[in-house]
């Protein structure tokens, strides 16, 4: 079976609406779906990127257009959204939740959970009462999560996780890595899903 490892952070609003619209193609395509949770900021010092807003501030038009390209994506998949009142967001906390949580049954429940609060409700995820509050409204293990975000076990592992992704040439997110073959950003999606019909 074909393996997908989207690598992403919550703080990303294009990695957000990537993870509404891969799962789908995945199952269409018969893949699997692996999530990579890594530290963009990590990413973004390693490969010597900037944010977009830093990058095109000086651009005109540039970042008029990318929020009316990421108005076009939402309306073609019907994806709510709302841009996070609070951005730019620390999300090691939330990050670091997310390698806590891999494998666990409620991983997708998580995962969701982070995306939702940064892209749907505009929460301010590096509040840790906030987060709390998230994740119980989640059901989800508020104190487990939020204890083990402190371990030096997780916080090591968020470390490597981002430099292994860097490693493969990640420079930024949403990627997704199928093999040695990148799709960077959420226009890659088309190119992804016409690779990944073709070796169905």
């Amino acid at each position: 079976m074909t393996v997908i490892e989207f690598s992403y952070d919550f703080g990303s609003p294009n990695a957000y609406l990537v993870h509404k619209v891969l799962p789908g193609i995945a199952a269409k395509c018969r893949a699997k779906l692996v999530w990579q949770p890594v530290l963009l900021g990590g990413v973004f010092k390693a490969t010597n990127n900037q944010s977009p807003m830093t990058a095109f501030a000086s651009v005109s038009g540039k970042l008029a257009y990318q929020n009316h390209e990421i108005e076009r994506f939402i309306a073609r998949y019907d994806i709510p959204y709302a841009r996070n009142p609070h951005f730019p967001v620390n999300t090691i906390a939330m990050m670091r939740g997310a390698i806590f949580a891999h494998g666990k049954p409620w991983q997708a429940a998580y995962t969701d959970a982070m995306f939702n609060a940064m892209w749907r409700f505009g929460e301010r995820m590096d509040d840790p009462d906030v987060m709390a509050r998230v994740l119980t409204a989640a059901g989800l293990p508020v104190a487990e999560i939020m204890a083990a975000a402190q371990t030096p076990e997780v916080k090591a592992a968020l470390i490597e996780a981002t430099t292994r992704a860097v490693e493969r040439g990640v420079f930024g997110v949403p990627t997704m890595l199928v093999g040695t073959e990148m799709y960077f950003g959420k226009d890659s999606l088309n190119d992804l899903e016409y690779d990944l019909a073709r070796q169905t």
